[in-house]
Parts: structure tokens; C-alpha cells; sequence
């Protein structure tokens, strides 16, 4: 049973974890979304999201909409956590219910009923109003969560082994504090390395690379980064070279991600150079820059010359040793001298 309880909260926790990191969007997942509450007389909102600030011991106040776009009652679990990001591709994600927030979803204060559950009537919405008090000893900058909708009804079974699980799904609305104060934007890459399988048949085929290396934001407030990458061969000659673009993601202070770039037609025989360049729109003077070398030898094919080299100059060692013939013993070449 205990088994069973772990693998429904983890398989619970993937699917919170997997939010999406979307355009500037309602949260909805087309059964039911959460978003900030329109105006008094109002069917819509401009608001995608809830973006708020305060200084320490300040408390501010919004309201938050469920929708139920479905033709049935939706029952959910209302609760405020902690926003993160994927640890390989850098997507945007909530925290699950099992995990306790510790950053702005300890500051959030919810309506009394969400201590149960929220039920909506079909093509209906329910308004949860709720609090936002900043502690005292809030540092300056961003702090980021959001207000999620966790539909109690198990939608699927997924086995794992043995034991079979329910799964659940949630959605979120994000909501961005700032608490104002010194603002330290940081972006910082490291770790770049270059995997490369050589191909067995060298410039027949294109050899493919891949290119990883981690994002790390090391201010207090959000980026959205922007990466270069280029790479030089021997003598500066220039390889590969992919101008500056936004990868469509918040880095979140604090927050390491892991990042690819597939290079489909990398050298087959250089010293090669790979330089990772990331900076931000929004803050100018944002750079940072790191880099990999790597030798690109035909490993394979290499040593297949070497067998066959080797084979070769075994074969003309046997051949020149029939043509000689046994060289006679020195005993016996003094012997045939004296007579």
C-alpha cells in the first residue's frame, strides 16, 4: 500500500511538473483554466497573468477565476505554491501539492473553502479572492508561483510494474511579485561540452554533435535569455556561427536549466572551438560567454588504416624473410671461412 501511495504522488508530481512554459496566455487546458478575475461586469481579462509588488510587510489583494468549460461538475483542490524550472529544458512548472513552498506560495492567503475543496457547476466559474502579505524579511527582487487547480477526479491509470495508479491533472495561474529593493540581474554559462560519434565512413556521412551546456540565473530577478553559438576550426576558420535568439523561456532567479543545440554537419577532422554566448533584451550589459575545444579524428575510420597498416606490414615482413631465406648461424659462416 505505501508502495502504491508513492507512485500515485510522483506520477501526480511529473504531471505538475510538466506545465508548459506558454505565450502570455489564460492558463487552460481546454476543460478548465485558471486566470486572474475580470472586472466587476466584465466576461474577459487582459490580465495572462497575475503581476503584483510590495514592499516587505505590505499585503496586497486580487481574486482568482475557475472556469469549468466542461458539461459536467468539476470538483478541484485549490492551493498556492512555488514556481521552478524543468531542470533539462528550462519550461516553466509549478511545484505539486505534495511539496511545500518555500518563496511567495508561503505568502499567499486563500478563502476559507479552498481548505476542502471547489466545486464548479458545468460552464460555470467560481471567484476565489485572496492575499498576497509580503514578510519583513523579503529580499528584494522577484519572487515567482502561482494559484493551481487540481481536478480530484483520477483521469487516467498508469501501471508501473505491478501496481497500478491514478493520474491527475492541474493548471495554474503564475503569479510575478517584485518587492522592490536593489535589482541584480545574472546570467551565467558553464558546463558547455560537445558529444560527437564519429561515423564509421568519415566524410561520406554528416557528423552529427551535440552541443549542452547550463543556463544558471544568479540575480533576483527573472530573465528571458537570449543564446549565441558559434564555433572556429584551426587557423580561425569559422564552422558553425547561429546568431543571438530568444529561447522562449523565464529563467527564474536562482533557477539551473540544461540546454541542447543539435549540429548536424559538425567537422569531421579539426580542432574545434565551441563558444556559448547568453545575454537578455531586457538588460543590455548582460553577457556571458563560455567555451569547449574538442578534436575531431575520424576515430573509426583511423583505425581501420591502423589495422590494415599493421596487416600490411606484417605481410611484407613474411614475404621478405621467404625471399632471404634462414640466415646461417655465425659458428657455422666462420666454419666455411678457415676452409
Amino acid at each position: 500500500m505505501r508502495t502504491r501511495t508513492l507512485l500515485l504522488g510522483l506520477l501526480l508530481g511529473l504531471a505538475a511538473l510538466l506545465l508548459p512554459a506558454l505565450p502570455a496566455t489564460a492558463a487552460d487546458n481546454g476543460t478548465w483554466g485558471v486566470f486572474p478575475t475580470p472586472p466587476a461586469g466584465a466576461a474577459m481579462t487582459d490580465r495572462a497573468y497575475f503581476f503584483h509588488q510590495g514592499s516587505a510587510g505590505t499585503t496586497v489583494s486580487d481574486s482568482a477565476t475557475i472556469v469549468n468549460s466542461s458539461d459536467k461538475e468539476l470538483t478541484f483542490q485549490i492551493f498556492a505554491t512555488d514556481a521552478v524550472n524543468t531542470p533539462v529544458g528550462g519550461a516553466f512548472a509549478l511545484l505539486p501539492v505534495e511539496t511545500k513552498p518555500k518563496d511567495v506560495g508561503t505568502w499567499i492567503a486563500l478563502p476559507p473553502e479552498t481548505k476542502t475543496t471547489v466545486t464548479v457547476p458545468p460552464k460555470g466559474r467560481k471567484d476565489l479572492p485572496f492575499s498576497v502579505k509580503v514578510p519583513a524579511d523579503a529580499t528584494p527582487g522577484d519572487h515567482v508561483g502561482g494559484i493551481v487547480a487540481l481536478n480530484t477526479a483520477v483521469e487516467g491509470i498508469q501501471e508501473e510494474g505491478k501496481v497500478k495508479v491514478g493520474v491527475k491533472r492541474q493548471v495554474g495561474a503564475r503569479l510575478y511579485f517584485r518587492v522592490p529593493g536593489p535589482v541584480t540581474p545574472g546570467l551565467s554559462v558553464e558546463d558547455v561540452k560537445v558529444s560527437r560519434p564519429a561515423p564509421l565512413l568519415p566524410w561520406v556521412k554528416d557528423a552529427r554533435a551535440k552541443i549542452s551546456y547550463s543556463l544558471v540565473n544568479r540575480g533576483n530577478v527573472v530573465v528571458e535569455p537570449k543564446v549565441a553559438v558559434s564555433a572556429e576550426g584551426l587557423f580561425g576558420r569559422r564552422v558553425l556561427d547561429r546568431p543571438a535568439r530568444e529561447l522562449k523561456l523565464v529563467l527564474l532567479p536562482g533557477q539551473r536549466i540544461e540546454l541542447t543545440e543539435d549540429w548536424a554537419d559538425a567537422p569531421q577532422s579539426d580542432w574545434v572551438t565551441v563558444d556559448i554566448t547568453a545575454g537578455a533584451s531586457a538588460y543590455p550589459d548582460l553577457v556571458s560567454v563560455s567555451d569547449t575545444e574538442f578534436l575531431a579524428v575520424p576515430w573509426p575510420a583511423l583505425g581501420a588504416l591502423l589495422v590494415l597498416a599493421g596487416a600490411g606490414i606484417t605481410v611484407w615482413v613474411l614475404r621478405r624473410r621467404r625471399r632471404t631465406g634462414p640466415e646461417q648461424p655465425e659458428e657455422a659462416q666462420d666454419l666455411a671461412e678457415v676452409r
